[in-house]
């Protein structure tokens, strides 16, 4: 891999339109992982510490399946049974390295850290998947999955950080969309946020994750199918979501927030109790696409959707944030779009939507909110007047 790893120390992430860049700096961890610092600013910070711990060889790829009667991968990652669950804040991994305890990142300090999962799902090996899989065969997981470390403070939300971390944080994820779309056998780079015990987290610090398939997943494959039939239907005149996106801000109904290149809709078909796209008003495939000075407006209005989820209720909401990006396939680029997925499956204050028979079996969500009704209070959630929390009734 290393032939294909990314840039050298001390380069900048560059972007089509000034505005501020970031610089990063790469490294490599006791047991080869790589690992970058992304500096908020155009000057990286000058760091000596290195990796010291005396750490086990990475463990081999797992396994990918094909199931062959609806057509998908399932990965296996057994050894992920070992990862680090729920550590106290003194052996976070997250946190920057002490005397007493060597983290995953040894710097004394830093702003924004990407490195190769310990524990991947994916990976190391960047291995394709066959065009023509034989049933009962199993293949190496090939791929990549890193971890985003959005500030060293343990403690804290995305929603917190200030402009200029967000802006680092988006120019991370756009450089790693760049650089792992160009590796061998990736399909599609996939970056996101899980945030709340009830969604499964199992780091309280703030932080996301990259993962680069090295197959089109479900939901991926389909979205990417329906643009691509819309495109060709329309001459190529037309991209699906940008299509949604005219109808919905003509509409109004469902809008939450509009900003100059940056809508947000709650969905018209939502499947969460809470579920808002935030949409380009460009046509644009990935993160690495936006503009300097896109990205400084996503950088604004990200935060305050974010911040929006958690002004419902009378404490934290729970979410997924997940970046829908194009493919990697150059047939498909030109009908993809990107928009962020953020969603809840928190139903009241004091309730949840689980994934029952119908969804978790059949793939038939049914939705217990009125997408109307969600994006008037995340409207009145915004509007600085004291509203009161939202029943979610």
């Amino acid at each position: 891999m290393t032939e294909q790893d990314t840039p050298t120390a001390g380069t900048a992430v560059v972007v089509p339109e000034g505005a501020p860049v970031t610089a990063v700096t790469s490294t490599r961890l006791a047991d080869g992982r790589e690992l970058l610092y992304f500096d908020d600013g155009a000057q990286p910070v000058p760091r000596a510490a290195q990796d010291s711990r005396d750490l086990p060889g990475r463990p081999p790829a797992g396994e990918l399946r094909y199931d062959v009667l609806t057509g998908e991968w399932v990965a296996l990652a057994a050894h992920r049974q070992t990862r680090t669950y729920l550590p106290p804040a003194d052996a976070c991994p997250l946190c920057p390295s002490t005397p007493e305890y060597a983290s995953e990142i040894p710097a004394a300090d830093y702003h924004v850290a990407v490195f190769e999962n310990r524990f991947p799902s994916l990976g190391p090996d960047l291995l394709a998947v066959p065009e023509h899989p034989e049933w009962g065969r199993a293949y190496a997981a090939g791929g990549r999955c890193e971890v985003v470390s959005f500030t060293s403070a343990h403690t804290g939300s995305f929603t917190e950080l200030e402009f200029r971390r967000v802006r680092t944080v988006i120019d991370a994820w756009a450089h790693r969309t760049a650089a792992l779309s160009t590796l061998d056998g990736t399909a599609q780079v996939f970056c996101f946020e899980n945030r709340g015990a009830q969604i499964g987290v199992t780091l309280h610090h703030p932080h996301g994750q990259i993962y680069a398939y090295s197959y089109l997943p479900p939901r991926g494959a389909v979205m990417a199918a329906a643009a691509q039939q819309h495109f060709t239907a329309s001459g190529g005149r037309e991209t699906l979501t940008g299509s949604v996106l005219a109808q919905e801000r003509s509409d109004g109904s469902r809008m939450v927030l509009e900003g100059g290149h940056f809508s947000a809709y709650v969905p018209f078909a939502a499947r969460w109790p809470l579920e808002v796209h935030l949409v380009p008003h460009r046509q644009v495939a990935d993160l690495a696409g936006l503009t300097g000075v896109e990205r400084d407006e996503l950088a604004e209005l990200y935060p305050q959707l974010l911040g929006r989820f958690d002004a419902l209720y009378d404490s934290p909401t729970p979410y997924i944030a997940a970046w829908h990006q194009a493919p990697v396939d150059p047939a498909l680029r030109d009908s993809g779009y990107l928009h962020l997925q953020l969603t809840s499956p928190r139903r009241a204050a004091d309730k949840l939507k689980y994934l029952a028979g119908s969804e978790a079996a059949m793939g038939a969500f049914i939705n217990d909110t009125l997408p109307e009704q969600v994006a008037a209070a995340l409207r009145d959630a915004g509007s600085g007047t004291g509203a009161p929390a939202w029943s979610g009734q």
